[in-house]
């Protein structure tokens, strides 16, 4: 899905623990029947199947009763089931780290042309600084999907990472 996953286009994500017991919507309902409805046109549902799970949406009532009966049709990440996902801090790391690319880049960037100025110009040496200072913010504006995918791997094998070593610890002392 260009922009984003099926996930994204619910109001709450219902893989989410917290947002699994809330009562679905329509447009919730609505999301579960178009990806249905794309998959039977793609030749992955049987006209059997299609009917089977679009009852199925029709009889949900929670979101956390959508996720599975598309479960074998969408990409999900055992993470955000279990876990809640690292979605949210990733999108928010990813704000920081645009932000400060982007003073990062500003800053020495309109001290250089000023001296440049002030100096009377000539060469225009402050383009040197202008690109190679305003490389990493270009990277993250003309990427934030991949952005926010590598910092969410990052975060996970970081739980993973926290997560084994607890492991080899052992149950803590209670």
């Amino acid at each position: 899905m260009p922009g984003g996953t099926v996930w994204d286009r619910f109001s709450l994500d219902p893989r989410h623990a917290d947002h699994a017991r809330l009562r679905a919507s329509d447009a919730d309902r609505d999301i579960v029947n178009d990806l249905l409805g794309t998959a039977y046109a793609e030749g992955r549902l049987t006209p059997e199947e299609l009917d089977e799970r679009t009852d199925q949406v029709t009889r949900s009532r929670t979101l956390g009763d959508l996720p599975p009966i598309i479960d074998d049709l969408v990409a999900t990440s055992p993470a955000l089931t279990q876990r809640g996902g690292h979605r949210a801090e990733a999108e928010t790391r990813y704000r920081q780290q645009r932000a400060n690319a982007f003073w990062g880049f500003l800053t020495p960037t309109l001290i250089c042309w000023a001296i440049w100025f002030a100096i009377g110009g000539g060469f225009p040496w402050p383009l040197i600084v202008t690109i190679a200072s305003g490389a990493k913010f270009l990277q993250l504006v003309t990427t934030p999907a991949e952005s926010i995918a590598s910092i969410e791997r990052e975060l996970e094998k970081k739980e993973r990472k926290r997560l084994e070593a607890k492991k080899d610890r052992g149950p803590e002392p209670g």
